[in-house]
């Protein structure tokens, strides 16, 4: 995900590159992640904004402080990170999928078969 899209805090962005990279594998947990200052140095940000990133997702128990060292991956963030994901996904995609399908007259047996035609295409 790069960076400055408008429509979010930066700070948040960050937050969503590095559950991104969680979610994908591209940081296992156990992993160190990159630090504030590499993180405002590879994006060009203020350290301050890297590092509320970085302790959003220590607040949520997805990343944990080593003393020192540094921040590393949780044990269990992938799975709460897909649990959140499903979650939302459900609150805002399935629901207004649902309603939009009842509104056009769409029966459960219809949608079924719309949903597996554009699943498998």
């Amino acid at each position: 995900m790069r960076l400055f899209d408008e429509s979010k805090p930066i700070f948040q962005q960050v937050a969503d590159t590095i559950c991104n990279d969680i979610i994908s594998g591209v940081t296992p947990e156990g992993d160190q992640v990159p630090s504030t200052n590499e993180i405002a140095v590879f994006y060009r940000i203020n350290p301050a904004t890297a590092g509320k990133g970085l302790n959003l997702l220590v607040d949520r128990g997805i990343l944990y402080k080593k003393r020192g060292i540094g921040m590393f991956v949780a044990e269990g963030a992938r799975k709460q990170l897909l649990m959140e994901r499903e979650d939302a996904f459900t609150h805002t995609q399935i629901k207004t999928f649902v309603s939009e399908a009842k509104s056009l007259g769409l029966d459960l047996e219809t949608v079924r078969r719309l949903i597996e035609k554009e699943y498998n295409s």
